[in-house]
């Protein structure tokens, strides 16, 4: 854990009463970035211009004392979101040196509260995977077992803030992508109602499903990213107008005759019964802290894989059909012809995960198949939703696991696409129906590997699932991995 301070709030109190500067804050997360990263590959890109924004926040305070908490505060973005000045790559070879135009708007709202950027980190290419391993600028390391996945796709955000090389990142989450990392790492990730956050300046996947959310050490620190960059910019046409505050305002009080259901279908076969033993110590502290629980019933739950590979491979087909070599974008110098050119470009710039995935999509939207699959695929959807409501009506929050399994090595599962997607099964059902979810962590397992328990949401209840994390926290404490506290040489950074 950092020596300057550990939470936001602790950043604050040290920013306000001049125990560090703002530069030494950024030079501090730059060192560990160096010290350390070459051993994970969390980062992609470390900013240039850090320090020099550092020194300038510095000047600022010193003539106004009065900021925002993040006024300073050093942060790392996943690399399919737009920061000037930085490349955006998506961890692929297609967008290798595409630099963006403008800021995404949580970029915007981060940088006009005063804060730093630290650098862009590695995630699977165009945020398709659960791994990390599909990047096609290389692998990110679990810090917990070098040897482990950190999950993915937005892997290298949780692991900048599992290593302790960023106090708060921001990832993607389309079906698991935020959620799944934060478990295999050890953090808490939250994946917020859509239509909460814009996605404005966010390289889409799948558009329905798509949604921006932090990664953090803490439940209150989570609070207060997502309220800072929630809201419309008049760009993103699916936020709706909600007051941020309404999270502040549920986060306050305790689990108290908060109702927990827990779904049958999410407790079966294929859990491993390490997660599973896990998991049922989390739910003993929320129950002796008076929260109930309740048994429940979503059965098309089974069927979210399906559902989802269809939409969301079908929905990427179609944002991916814009990188043709001819706008901007990877372009093959091998081409004769104009077909030959569109066909090389995507060949030689997508990675085999994108492509097969560009493939499923194209198939189930073609002629003939689109109402047997796309059609209905989002009838199912439709049916998912309306269990969740249901349940809703019975239950404050769905409890479940966020992983079958811990961490597995790399390679375990790249040769088997279906085992790959199948280590989002518990997490996608929030991405079809658009409800918030998060994990935050459990228990270890007996040789030490992180576990996720995942909490979900009726929509707009962000400041609810944090508030009921946060009695989690305090029982399991926060762990750091080994390596986050030793550098070259042994020294602690």
């Amino acid at each position: 854990m950092s020596g300057l301070f550990t939470t936001l709030e602790s950043f604050v109190k040290g920013r306000d009463e001049r125990a560090f500067s703002i530069e030494e804050a950024v030079r501090h997360y730059l060192g560990r970035i160096e010290g350390l990263d070459s051993g994970l590959g969390a980062f992609l890109t470390v900013n240039p211009n850090a320090i020099n924004r550092a020194r300038q926040l510095d000047n600022r305070l010193a003539r106004n004392p009065a900021h925002s908490p993040f006024y300073g505060y050093p942060i790392a973005i996943k690399d399919n979101m737009h920061v000037l000045g930085l490349p955006t790559t998506c961890a692929s070879r297609m967008l290798a040196n595409f630099r963006p135009l403008e800021n995404a708007t949580v970029v915007e709202r981060l940088l006009k509260a005063g804060a730093v950027i630290l650098g862009k980190t590695n995630m699977d290419e165009f945020a398709m995977g659960s791994s990390t391993e599909n990047s096609a600028m290389g692998i990110t390391r679990n810090p917990w077992d070098t040897e482990r996945v950190p999950g993915g796709s937005s892997g290298g955000s949780a692991v900048a803030v599992s290593a302790d090389l960023a106090p708060l990142s921001l990832g993607s989450d389309t079906g698991g992508s935020i959620r799944q990392p934060a478990a295999f790492c050890g953090v808490l990730g939250l994946k917020p109602t859509y239509g909460r956050v814009s996605r404005y300046g966010l390289v889409a996947f799948s558009s329905s499903l798509d949604q921006i959310g932090p990664f953090s050490r803490c439940a209150q620190d989570a609070l207060e990213l997502t309220v800072l960059v929630s809201g419309p910019d008049g760009r993103d046409m699916t936020v709706r107008d909600r007051d941020p505050q309404e999270m502040v305002r549920e986060f306050d009080g305790s689990v108290r005759g908060m109702t927990i259901g827990i779904p049958e279908e999410f407790f079966g076969d294929g859990l491993d019964p390490e997660v599973a033993a896990s998991l049922e110590q989390a739910r003993e502290v929320w129950s002796a802290e008076g929260a109930v629980f309740k048994p429940i019933r979503l059965p098309s739950a089974r069927f979210g894989v399906n559902v989802y590979y269809l939409i969301a491979t079908s929905e990427a087909a179609s944002n991916l059909s814009r990188y043709d070599g001819v706008r901007y974008g990877y372009r093959s110098l091998s081409s004769q012809t104009l077909k030959d050119m569109y066909q090389n470009a995507r060949r030689e710039g997508f990675g085999p995960e994108v492509k097969r995935r560009i493939l499923l999509g194209t198939f189930a939207l073609s002629a003939g198949y689109q109402d047997q699959y796309y059609r209905k695929a989002q009838q199912v959807q439709s049916l998912i939703r309306e269990e969740f409501d249901r349940a809703f009506h019975e239950v404050d929050l769905v409890f479940a696991p966020t992983t079958p399994t811990p961490a597995f090595r790399f390679g375990e599962k790249l040769s088997d696409p279906l085992a790959m997607y199948l280590s989002d099964i518990y997490t996608i059902s929030a991405n079809l129906a658009g409800l918030p979810a998060l994990s935050t962590p459990s228990w270890p397992t007996r040789s030490g590997l992180p576990v996720g328990a995942q909490l979900i949401g009726p929509s707009w209840s962000e400041g609810r699932l944090l508030r009921a994390a946060r009695v989690l926290e305090e029982a399991v404490g926060f762990r750091t991995p080994p390596i986050a506290v030793q550098a070259t040489g042994g020294k602690t950074l």
